[in-house]
């Protein structure tokens, strides 16, 4: 999905929140029209939102269990878009096999409490979904009418959230081909697009196809693949230093 923690000036016009709106409903059905989740006094109470709600502080909380979340956060609020719990996350219910979103008309992620099976689940659905809101921290992307945009974005959150670390290919008998995590990031992506766009499965191959290129190779905040926890860390390193080393400039 799309959308970005902090303020980012005046809302879509009409049209665009209708069409957002069509969109969030057919994969998040709890969302309501104002962009609030439909969730009353008894909601945290239920075996499935609580599991969620404390899955979700211990990706948030042991930042050295989950390097890739930690340097999304610092990245989000050196950006001016800092993330708060409370505010950007929302456990609900979701259509289908689908484990999260971002969505964009209320700047909130959504986790798929019916669907987020355990912790390393959580931490990859939930360093995705962060990939997301960095991108359109830093950029103006048009999330509901470009899908080349879309497009780049889960290409960039395939890329770089472990969606296509080798143990996780290999848990899904994926493995042994030549350049396989390029072909498992393409593949990926177009199952994402899929998930949330009404379009052909040849239209969103041909707005991987376009983007491709570039946005693999578009490595930020990381700097680079984090193909596992270790580089996720050297990243979280070298992003820190990055700004002792231009404030000594």
């Amino acid at each position: 999905m799309a959308g970005a923690p902090g303020e980012r000036g005046p809302g879509p016009a009409a049209g665009e929140q209708l069409q957002q709106q069509h969109v969030g409903c057919q994969v998040f059905p709890e969302r309501l029209a104002q962009g609030k989740p439909q969730q009353g006094f008894l909601s945290s109470f239920f075996t499935n939102n609580q599991k969620c709600q404390l899955m979700l502080l211990q990706t948030l909380e042991t930042s050295r269990s989950h390097p890739y979340v930690k340097l999304l956060l610092d990245a989000m609020k050196h950006s001016g878009c800092a993330v708060n719990k409370e505010r950007h996350f929302s456990c609900e219910d979701c259509n289908g096999n689908v484990s999260g979103g971002f969505d964009a008309s209320v700047s909130q992620i959504v986790l798929c409490q019916n669907n987020i099976c355990n912790q390393a689940h959580m931490n990859r659905v939930v360093t995705h979904e962060l990939i997301h809101a960095f991108d359109h921290c830093r950029a103006h992307v048009d999330w509901f009418t470009n899908v080349r945009h879309l497009a780049c974005s889960e290409v960039r959150a395939a890329n770089l959230s472990g969606d296509c670390s080798l143990l996780n290919e290999i848990l899904r008998l994926h493995f042994g081909l030549k350049q396989h995590h390029q072909t498992c990031v393409r593949d990926r992506a177009i199952r994402s697009i899929l998930a949330v766009r009404n379009i052909s499965k040849e239209v969103a191959q041909k707005a991987v196809d376009e983007v491709f290129e570039s946005c693999f190779n578009d490595h930020e905040p990381f700097g680079r693949i984090p193909h596992n926890k270790t580089y996720a860390r050297y990243a979280h390193r070298d992003f820190q230093n990055r700004d002792r080393y231009y404030s000594n400039i």
